[in-house]
């Protein structure tokens, strides 16, 4: 487990220091909410135990992926970055699953089993079959 012992922003990134004096970035292009988050919003978050929670926001952001060096782009990073009307929090809910491993799930740093995935696909597919529906 990662301790954090610091947090800061800047106009572009939030940053964590950790208790052995690392310092990890991220930069808030790289998050639709945070993306299109006012300042005041960018800077309303709560540290956790796992890490970063923007209530108002609906965004999580783990420490792990502060220092996760892969980085690439999962298919479901790519799918909730290109449609930010995607509620996680939502989709997590009407799954059972908490939103802070769904989030795990969107950033890699966590990999869902092929079936979860599909009910992660089912579960958006299942909202937008609702809305299409009004």
């Amino acid at each position: 487990m990662i301790t954090v012992n610091k947090v800061w922003t800047t106009a572009d990134a939030i940053f964590i220091q950790t208790a052995d004096g690392k310092v990890g970035q991220e930069k808030f292009d790289e998050f639709p909410r945070l993306r299109w988050a006012t300042p005041k919003q960018r800077n309303n978050y709560e540290v956790g135990v796992f890490g970063i929670h923007w209530e108002e926001l609906d965004e999580d952001l783990s420490f792990e992926g502060f220092f996760d060096e892969r980085k690439e782009e999962t298919s479901l990073y790519k799918l909730f970055f290109n449609h930010p009307e995607l509620n996680a929090s939502e989709v997590a809910r009407r799954m059972g699953i908490k939103q802070s491993l769904l989030a795990q799930y969107i950033s890699g740093t966590k990999n869902p089993s092929e079936e979860c995935f599909k009910e992660i696909l089912n579960t958006i597919r299942q909202i937008g079959a609702e809305l299409c529906a009004v």
